[in-house]
C-alpha cells in the first residue's frame, strides 16, 4: 500500500484542512505541521516550539505537530485524521484487489470456455499462474486414488523437477495434498530428499485441484530465488485452481464421452459390416435400400437376372476320409478362393451352401459366365497344390440359367430371412446337377446364351434339349468349355466341327450319320463323355425303333 501524505490530507481544499482550521482558531493554538522532511504542510511558518508530538501511519512516523502546549491535542486530532485516510485507502485498496481478481477470473474464464481437451486447460491455466505469480518452473498434475498412478498434464519453465520421481512417488504427493489445501511450503527437505526437485529451488506453492471436496492434483509453482510467496499470490494461485478444476473435470468426461460414443460407434460400425457379410449390400440395394437398418419386412423386386450355382463333385466321398475340422477347413479355404471372383465379376454370393455356392449376377449374363471360367482356374490352381501335397484334385460344375427373380425379405417381426423366389433358382440349380451326368464344367441354358453381349469371346457346344421333372417346356443346353487345361480345351477345338456335323445329323433324325461324326470326335478326345452319350442314343436308334413323336428331348426325372 502507498505511504498516507500530509501533504494531501492538508490541502487547502481538503475538509481536513477545515476541521484543523476550524479546531487551532477555537483553541487559539499556535502550531505548525511538517512533514518527515520537515516541510510545513500546515499551520504558522516559524512557531515558537515549546512542544512537539509525531504523526504515525501503521507504525511509522510520518510527520510531526510543533507548537505551543496545544500540541498534544492538535496531534490527537492529525493522528485521528490520518488513521481515518488510512483506513480509507486500505478500503481503496481492498476494492481495487477485488476488481482486478474479479477481472482476473472473468477473462480466465473466457480462455478456458474457448480450450477444448484437459491438455489445453492445463496449458492455459499455468501459463496465466507463471504471468501472475513470479517462478522458475511450474506444472499441472492430476492423479488417481483408484490406479494410485499420476499424470503431468502440462509443465513449463527450467526443468527442477523430476517427473520421473514424481511419477514414482505418488503416495508421498498425495499425502502432501491429503487434506486439500493449498500452502506456501516452507520446508522443501522432504521434497529434496526424495529427489523431487532439485536442490536449487528455494521456493514453493501449490494449489489443490478439487472438484466437490475430492482432491484430483495440484498447481505447483517454485523459484529458484528465495523470494517469500504471500498470501495474494497463493490466493490468485487458488482462483485459478478452482476455475481450472471444474473445466478439466468437464474436459475428462466430456474426452471420456466421446472415447466410449467412439467405440459404441465402432462398435454397431463392425456390426454393421459383419450383418452386410450374411446379406449383401447389392441385396439390399436392389430392394431400394441404402443399409441394411432400412429393410422391412416384405421389401421385395423382381429383376432379370443369371443365377449361378457351383458344386464340389463326388464331395460326400471326399468327406468321408476328413474329418469334421477338415471338412470345414477345405469348404472355408475353397470359399476364400472363388468368394472374391464372383464379386469381381460383378456379381455377389447369396448363398454359401456346404460345398455348393448361389451367386447371382443382376447384370450381364456375361458376367455369370467370366466368374465360372475365372472359377475353374482357380480350381486348377487349387489342384495344381492338392497334387503337391499328395491329395486328389477336385472338379467343380457350375450350372447357370438367366431369367426372371424375386428379391425380398420374409419371414416374421422377430426373425428376418434374405431369400430369393423363381423358378430361375430352381433351373440353375438343375443345370449344375447336369454337370455330373454330362461330365462337363459350365452348363448354361439357351436364355443365358441369348443374354451374352460377347458370346463369340466364348467356346460353346450344345447339348440338346432338355425337359426337366415337373417343367412342361424343353430347354435348350450349352456347355462352355473355356477354363479347361490347354490340353483338354485343343482336343475339344479340335473335335467340335465333327461334333456340331453330328448333332445336326442326329436331330435330323440321320443317325447314321450321326453315329460316324461322332466316332470321328471322340477319335480326337476319346474322354469325351457327351459326345459318348448322344453316340449312344444315335446307335440306339440306328438299330432300333425311333418313337412317332421323337424330337431329340431328354427327360430328366431326377431334380
Amino acid at each position: 500500500m502507498s505511504r498516507i501524505s500530509l501533504k494531501n490530507i492538508f490541502s487547502a481544499k481538503s475538509d481536513a484542512y477545515t476541521w484543523l482550521s476550524s479546531l487551532t482558531k477555537e483553541l487559539n493554538a499556535s502550531v505548525q505541521i511538517t512533514d518527515n522532511q520537515q516541510r510545513v504542510v500546515f499551520g504558522i511558518p516559524n512557531v515558537e516550539v515549546v512542544n512537539e508530538e509525531s504523526i504515525q501511519s501503521e507504525g511509522e512516523i510520518i510527520g510531526w505537530v510543533k507548537g505551543d502546549e496545544k500540541s498534544t491535542m492538535i496531534a490527537s486530532f492529525v493522528n485521528l485524521l490520518v488513521q481515518k485516510e488510512s483506513e480509507k485507502k486500505k478500503l481503496g485498496n481492498e476494492v481495487l484487489l477485488l476488481y482486478q481478481e474479479v477481472n482476473l477470473i472473468f477473462n480466465f474464464s473466457e480462455k478456458l470456455a474457448q480450450a477444448i481437451g484437459q491438455n489445453k486447460i492445463a496449458d492455459i491455466t499455468l501459463d496465466e499462474a507463471r504471468r501472475l505469480i513470479r517462478s522458475d518452473h511450474g506444472f499441472i498434475v492430476l492423479w488417481d486414488e483408484e490406479s494410485n498412478k499420476m499424470e503431468i498434464l502440462a509443465e513449463s519453465g527450467k526443468p527442477v523437477f523430476n517427473a520421473e520421481n514424481w511419477k514414482a512417488n505418488v503416495g508421498l504427493l498425495r499425502n502432501i495434498s491429503r487434506s486439500g489445501q493449498s500452502e506456501i511450503m516452507s520446508d522443501l527437505s522432504p521434497l529434496q530428499d526424495a529427489g523431487l526437485i532439485v536442490p536449487d529451488v528455494q521456493a514453493l506453492l501449490y494449489a489443490a485441484l478439487k472438484v466437490k471436496h475430492r482432491v484430483m492434483g495440484a498447481i505447483v509453482l517454485s523459484s529458484n530465488e528465495p523470494i517469500q510467496y504471500t498470501a495474494a499470490d497463493l490466493k490468485f494461485l487458488i482462483t485459478l485452481a478452482l476455475q481450472s478444476s471444474s473445466a478439466i473435470e468437464s474436459a475428462i468426461l466430456y474426452e471420456k464421452n466421446i472415447r466410449e460414443a467412439e467405440k459404441r460407434e465402432e462398435a454397431m460400425r463392425r456390426i454393421y459390416e459383419v450383418t452386410n457379410k450374411f446379406v449383401p449390400h447389392e441385396f439390399i440395394h436392389s430392394l431400394g435400400r441404402d443399409v441394411i437398418t432400412d429393410i422391412r419386412l416384405g421389401d421385395q423386386v423382381e429383376k432379370i437376372v443369371t443365377v449361378l450355382f457351383s458344386d464340389i463333385r463326388d464331395y460326400t466321398t471326399m468327406a468321408e476320409q476328413m474329418t469334421p475340422e477338415e471338412n470345414f477347413s477345405f469348404v472355408c479355404s475353397f470359399n476364400e478362393r472363388v468368394g472374391p471372383i464372383i464379386r469381381e465379376c460383378h456379381g455377389f454370393i447369396n448363398q454359401y451352401l456346404g460345398d455348393a455356392i448361389m451367386a447371382i449376377f443382376p447384370g450381364n449374363a456375361s458376367d455369370a459366365l467370366s466368374a465360372a471360367i475365372k472359377m475353374q482356374r482357380a480350381v486348377q490352381e487349387l489342384n495344381a497344390e492338392r497334387i503337391h501335397l499328395n491329395k486328389p484334385p477336385i472338379k467343380v460344375g457350375v450350372g447357370m440359367h438367366t431369367g426372371p427373380l424375386i428379391m425380398g425379405i420374409t419371414g416374421d417381426h422377430e426373425r428376418f430371412d434374405a431369400t430369393t423366389i423363381a423358378d430361375t433358382v430352381n433351373i440353375a440349380s438343375r443345370l449344375e446337377s447336369l454337370t455330373k451326368h454330362y461330365r462337363v464344367n459350365i452348363l448354361l441354358s439357351e436364355a443365358c446364351i441369348s443374354n451374352l453381349t460377347n458370346a463369340d469371346d466364348f467356346h460353346f457346344r450344345h447339348l440338346g434339349l432338355i425337359q426337366l421333372k415337373g417343367k412342361l417346356a424343353p430347354i435348350s443346353i450349352y456347355e462352355c468349355f473355356n477354363g479347361m487345361n490347354d490340353l483338354e480345351l485343343n482336343k475339344k477345338l479340335t473335335s467340335l466341327p465333327y461334333y456340331r456335323q453330328a448333332m445336326i445329323h442326329y436331330f435330323g433324325k440321320s443317325f447314321l450319320e450321326a453315329t460316324n461324326k461322332f466316332y470321328k470326335a471322340l477319335e480326337i478326345f476319346p474322354d469325351d463323355t457327351p459326345a459318348k452319350l448322344f453316340l449312344g442314343k444315335a446307335t440306339k436308334y440306328l438299330y432300333g425303333e425311333v418313337p412317332e413323336n421323337w424330337n431329340g428331348v431328354d427327360e430328366m426325372h431326377n431334380k
